[in-house]
C-alpha cells in the first residue's frame, strides 16, 4: 500500500490493562458492530435447523407455564399470593430463564470462544455483553406475551392498578443481568482450569431455582427459613418483580437493597477475576 506524503497510516496500539477493573469502555463502544455480529451468531446457533425457529421464544415459556400450573398449582396446590396462576408462573419463568441463560453462557465464555480469542484481539467483555443483549431481546418478546396475558385476565375481571413502581422494573432487569454476568465471569475463570465445573453449573442452577420463589411465593416459605432467603439475591428480584408489575405480595424493600448490593459487588468481583484470567487463559486452554 502506498501512502501520500501528507497521509499517515492509522496505527492501533494495544496495551495491557492497567488494572483488573479496567473496563475499556471506549473499546467496547467501538465494538458495537462486533457485538451485533455476536448476537446474530447466538440466534443462528440456537435456532438453526429448527422447525419453529424464533417462535421457541414464545412456545418454551408457555409450555413450561402450563406444566407448572398443572404440577404446582393443581397437584401441589401452592399459593400464588392472589395472582392468577398462569401470570404467576409465566412471570417467574421468564425472568429466571433470562438470568440462568445469561449466567450459563457467560460461564462458558472462555471455553466456547477459545479459538476466537486466540486468533484476534477485541475487548473480551464484548462476548458476555452479547449474551445479555440476546437475553434482553428474548425477555422483551416474552414480556409482550405477559402483557397480553395480563390484559386477558383483566378483561375477565382481574383487578389491576397502574403503579409508579412499574418504572422500577428496568432496575430489576439490570440487577438480574449484573448478577448473572458477575457470577458467570467468576465461574468462567475457573472453568479454564477445571472443565468439570461446566457440569456443576447446570446442576447448581437447577438447585438455585428451587430455593428461589419461581414456582412459589415467598409467603409459602416457613417463617424460620425466610431469613435465609435474604442471602439469595434472586429471591428479592422475583418478589419485587411481581410486586412492581401486579402490586401483589408484601416484599421487603430492605431485602431488595441488600440483593442489589450483592449483585453489583459480584459484578465488580467478576470483572476483576475475568480480567485477571484473560491474561493467561490461552496458555491454560
Amino acid at each position: 500500500m502506498v501512502f501520500k506524503e501528507h497521509e499517515k497510516p492509522k496505527v492501533t496500539l494495544i496495551k495491557s490493562k492497567g488494572s483488573f477493573i479496567d473496563l475499556r469502555i471506549k473499546e467496547l463502544l467501538k465494538s458495537k458492530d462486533l457485538i451485533k455480529v455476536l448476537v446474530r451468531r447466538d440466534f443462528l446457533t440456537v435456532y438453526k435447523q429448527t422447525i419453529l425457529g424464533p417462535l421457541w421464544f414464545i412456545v418454551q415459556p408457555i409450555i413450561t407455564t402450563i406444566m407448572y400450573v398443572f404440577v404446582f398449582g393443581r397437584i401441589a396446590q401452592l399459593g400464588t399470593d392472589g395472582i392468577a396462576q398462569p401470570i404467576f408462573y409465566f412471570s417467574g419463568t421468564m425472568i429466571w430463564t433470562f438470568f440462568s441463560t445469561c449466567l450459563q453462557k457467560t460461564s462458558d465464555t472462555f471455553i466456547t470462544n477459545a479459538s476466537l480469542f486466540g486468533k484476534i484481539y477485541f475487548p473480551r467483555l464484548a462476548v458476555p455483553i452479547s449474551y445479555v443483549t440476546t437475553g434482553l431481546i428474548t425477555f422483551g418478546i416474552q414480556f409482550g406475551i405477559l402483557i397480553i396475558l395480563i390484559v386477558y385476565y383483566v378483561l375477565k375481571g382481574m383487578s389491576f392498578t397502574f403503579s409508579i413502581y412499574l418504572l422500577l422494573i428496568p432496575v430489576l432487569i439490570v440487577q438480574t443481568a449484573a448478577l448473572a454476568i458477575g457470577v458467570g465471569l467468576i465461574i468462567s475463570a475457573f472453568t479454564t482450569k477445571y472443565r468439570d465445573l461446566r457440569t456443576l453449573v447446570n446442576f447448581g442452577l437447577a438447585l438455585w431455582m428451587y430455593i428461589t420463589p419461581v414456582v412459589y411465593p415467598l409467603s409459602e416459605v416457613p417463617g424460620r427459613l425466610q431469613s435465609y432467603y435474604v442471602a439469595n439475591p434472586m429471591s428479592s428480584v422475583l418478589e419485587m418483580y411481581r410486586f412492581f408489575l401486579l402490586s401483589k405480595g408484601n416484599p421487603s424493600f430492605l431485602n431488595w437493597y441488600v440483593s442489589l448490593a450483592i449483585a453489583f459487588i459480584l459484578l465488580i468481583l467478576g470483572i476483576i477475576v475475568f480480567n485477571h484470567s484473560e491474561r493467561t487463559f490461552v496458555d491454560v486452554i
